[in-house]
């Protein structure tokens, strides 16, 4: 067994003296409001950027809707979804960001202090600033500080603690650090025992619902399975003048004179999101671009490949792209990047030809939000397909076809996007259409409403 380096112990040993010494001191208050129905508080907390985590604030917007009133706390790095900043019932509680690590300091010394700065940040804010709430909605992961800092703080307030587990914070940290790392099978340990203190848990999908019964979580409490379900943004789009409109406004400028052969089919548009990180191999991408555009029979068909998102290996991926350009390796490809308001997003997801999700699931019973997303704009999809809860979302050869290598996504791609896979092609959007048809505000009415006592 793994020993837990001192340098670990050491602060938590001294945050859990302050804890209790602030406790006795300044006790917070505890909640006394409305327990169910209009007028509820409910605190909403994402250790993460609230612009890119459409669950929670899809969360918040319903426990608006319902008559609640919502504190979202996060980060504030990407514009939030308008419907949160227009919202009367939704305050938004920007954290401090956490400090950036030095490069001369190694990860293991520097995490415990990065750990303690959202410790303090956190815990004064929901223990103190912030008034006392009925619920407590937590995202995990991440989970460290997460998940003791919200058991902590509901029992000092008498609040109700509800987990919506995305994924687990050990197996995200394995596929960085190794499994063997001292920091995940701390990560897993703790995870398992706060992961237990939930008053009620959601999951992404049944899989994880019937995972954390098992060991090691032994999760005793009620488990609920909420998919992942569009907002109405994205809606499919009439192919028309409206879908003209969008791609002369959305593509980059260089790339608009391309709209006209994308809309008389002569060019196919593919649109890929990436957080451009390791769980999303972008390499796979490009490879089956390449080896598409090296068949002569794919020739006949151009494509443009328009990839959004923001992260770490993003300038490292564009590097690779510029150079299979000069070197005529993408004949017939055009490759670009874009980050685009949410509404603009929703929009071109409804006037592409097929998305590609290259989500690869560290726990293997999760689902990427993206194809959800996608289905809700009438797009079929091809998508990374090796993990167990892959099937809860895609159905191959009705709403969109699975891959695990880049030669058999390129071979998908040779056959969607030619002119004989047409109608292939149709019969997945028309399976898109129908996945997409049941929305958020469906699924969180019939099953998280009546958790939360906003329905009976």
């Amino acid at each position: 067994m793994a020993s837990i380096p001192v340098a670990l112990v050491i602060p938590l040993v001294l945050t859990g003296l302050a804890l209790l010494v602030t406790y006795l001191v300044l006790g917070p208050s505890k909640y006394d409001g409305p327990s169910s129905g209009k007028g509820v508080v409910v605190h909403v907390l994402v250790l993460g950027d609230i612009g890119r985590s459409p669950r929670m604030t899809y969360h918040a917007l319903s426990i608006a809707k319902h008559g609640g009133k919502v504190n979202l706390i996060g980060y504030l790095e990407t514009p939030p979804h308008p419907s949160l900043l227009s919202s009367p019932s939704i305050t938004i509680h920007a954290l401090s960001p956490p400090p950036v690590r030095p490069a001369r300091i190694p990860f293991l010394l520097f995490a415990p202090f990065k750990v303690l700065h959202q410790f303090f940040c956190l815990f004064a804010l929901l223990s103190y600033t912030l008034p006392p709430s009925q619920w407590l909605l937590v995202q995990n992961p991440p989970s460290i500080p997460t998940l003791f800092i919200a058991s902590l703080v509901c029992h000092l307030r008498s609040t109700k603690l509800l987990i919506d587990w995305h994924n687990y914070g050990w197996t995200i940290l394995s596929s960085t650090r190794g499994p063997r790392h001292p920091l995940v099978y701390i990560a897993k340990l703790y995870e398992c025992l706060f992961g237990r203190l939930g008053d009620h848990n959601l999951t992404v999908t049944h899989a994880m619902a019937r995972q954390l019964r098992l060991p090691p979580y032994k999760i005793q409490g009620p488990i609920t399975a909420v998919h992942d379900r569009p907002a109405e943004i994205f809606k499919p789009m009439w192919w028309g003048k409206a879908r003209q409109d969008v791609l002369e406004r959305v593509l980059p400028a260089e790339q608009r004179d391309l709209v006209p052969s994308i809309m008389e089919g002569n060019t196919k548009l593919i649109v890929s999101s990436t957080s451009w990180t390791r769980d999303e191999d972008f390499g796979i991408l490009l490879d089956a671009l390449v080896a598409y555009a090296a068949d002569p029979v794919s020739k006949t068909t151009p494509v443009l490949a328009v990839i959004t998102g923001k992260g770490p290996q993003k300038e490292m991926y564009l590097a690779q792209i510029a150079e299979l350009t000069k070197s005529g390796q993408l004949p017939n490809v055009s490759i670009v990047t874009a980050f685009l308001p949410f509404e603009d997003y929703a929009k071109l997801l409804a006037c592409a030809d097929l998305g590609v999700c290259l989500h690869m699931s560290s726990s293997g019973v999760d689902l990427p939000m993206k194809v959800v997303d996608m289905f809700g704009a009438g797009l079929p999809v091809a998508a990374f397909c090796g993990y167990e809860s892959f099937g809860e979302l895609v159905k191959e050869g009705v709403n969109g076809r699975g891959f695990e290598t880049y030669g058999e996504l390129s071979i998908i791609l040779r056959t969607l996007l030619s002119p004989e896979g047409s109608g292939e092609l149709e019969v997945l959007r028309k399976g898109a259409v129908k996945e997409g048809a049941r929305r958020w505000d469906e699924e969180w009415d019939a099953k998280v409403a009546k958790i939360m006592g906003f329905a009976a």
